[in-house]
């Protein structure tokens, strides 16, 4: 099993986006691992792995328009079931 049982994928869109402190905002708010966060000010990709997904979404949202998301369920997947 793993320690953050979801990996969350999804781009947000808006004017003026940062990656870097969208980073350093995961990095003091969220607990969990293999963070990315790429792209530039108005297009980002984020790569999380946590167990509160729903609090990434919120985030995000309020960051941008948050589109392309993706959960998957680490643990069903490391037991051979659709994440």
């Amino acid at each position: 099993m793993t320690e953050f049982r979801y990996d969350v994928q999804l781009l947000i869109e808006g004017d003026g986006l940062d990656e870097d402190k969208i980073s350093v905002y995961f990095q003091t708010h969220f607990q969990g691992d293999c963070l990315l966060a790429v792209g530039d000010d108005s297009l980002i990709k984020i790569h999380f792995h946590t167990n509160e997904p729903w609090r990434v979404l919120e985030y995000c949202a309020s960051v941008g328009e948050i589109f392309d998301i993706v959960i998957e369920d680490m643990n069903r997947q490391s037991r051979g079931l659709k994440g």
